[in-house]
């Protein structure tokens, strides 16, 4: 194929994820008082107060945060009953993580998509990857647990994207999934819908101004070997945490394409086999907490 029609296909192929991630935005995005404290977390000026004012406008949203931050998510001493003293604790970007966090099991909502799928398998295996991570996280002193859970948390939310904008494609691939054991999502993906969940979820992080390291996981958590050594810490946790939650078979892992962590890319993070050992035993309990916070019917 000439560089010509490389670069043509590679054009479509943006257009179709944009148009994609347009339609999303009219049918599901995260709620306004999570946008704004997306916006605000940004700007250099706001202040803990401003952070205050916009979570105290959300008395539910306030209530999930100040969960997170009294479980033993956190294991802060005492109990914390002001969104004011969690963002003097954990800081605002933390709280803006856990907001989000907080925020996306609506997205998940939808039941039953085809024979063998089930959102709420999306959202059980995005509930342990997110568990996995953080648990991996602290294992190689990575330090910010919300956000290497938040990572975990949004991984394949490119899947959620082509189920709300190409639905009856995604069902065409979930069927020709089913027919074929050996089949591969990705590939079918991109053959059916045009491109694949990796994609979808980078477009969408992008446009939810999400900050880049989340566009990184989205986008290469199958590769993460494929992204430059500097970006590629978050991914290749969220990439070992899938293989961990595939051997304990939770929720919907019909998209991991290997059973096997790479010994490279364990050397890479200074991770032992042991230690990952570890985090697997633990995962049962640790997503048992994760779910009674972040759970669909909250």
């Amino acid at each position: 194929m000439s560089e010509a029609n490389i670069a043509a296909d590679n054009a479509a192929q943006q257009e179709l994820i944009q148009s994609a991630i347009q339609e999303i935005s009219h049918i599901a995005t995260l709620p306004e008082v999570t946008m704004k404290i997306i916006q605000l977390v940004e700007d250099p000026d706001s202040t803990a107060q401003d952070l205050n004012k916009v979570i105290s406008n959300d008395p539910a949203l306030g209530a999930r945060i100040l969960k997170v931050v009294n479980s033993a998510f956190y294991g802060l001493p005492g109990q914390i009953g002001s969104i004011n003293r969690a963002i003097v604790l954990l800081g605002l970007n933390a709280v803006k993580n856990i907001a989000i966090a907080a925020s996306l099991a609506k997205l998940f909502r939808g039941g039953k998509i085809c024979n063998n799928f089930d959102a709420h398998d999306l959202w059980d295996q995005a509930i342990a990857n997110a568990t996995t991570t953080r648990l991996l996280a602290e294992r190689v002193g990575l330090g910010l647990p919300d956000e290497a859970f938040l990572a975990g948390l949004i991984h394949d939310i490119g899947i959620m994207v082509e189920i709300q904008a190409r639905r009856p494609k995604f069902v065409e691939v979930m069927q020709k999934l089913e027919n074929d054991p050996d089949a591969n999502f990705r590939e079918l993906e991109e053959e059916i819908i045009g491109a694949n969940h990796e994609q979808f979820g980078s477009a969408l992080c992008k446009l939810w101004k999400f900050p880049t390291s989340f566009a990184y996981v989205t986008g290469f958590h199958h590769h993460p070997q494929d992204l430059p050594f500097k970006h590629r810490t978050l991914a290749s946790l969220v990439h070992i945490a899938d293989i961990i939650v595939a051997q304990h078979g939770i929720g919907f892992t019909r998209g991991i394409e290997h059973t096997e962590i790479a010994p490279s890319l364990l050397e890479e993070l200074k991770l032992t086999q042991e230690q990952v050992e570890e985090v697997s035993k633990q995962l049962p309990e640790a997503m048992d907490e994760a779910q009674s916070i972040f759970n669909l019917g909250a």
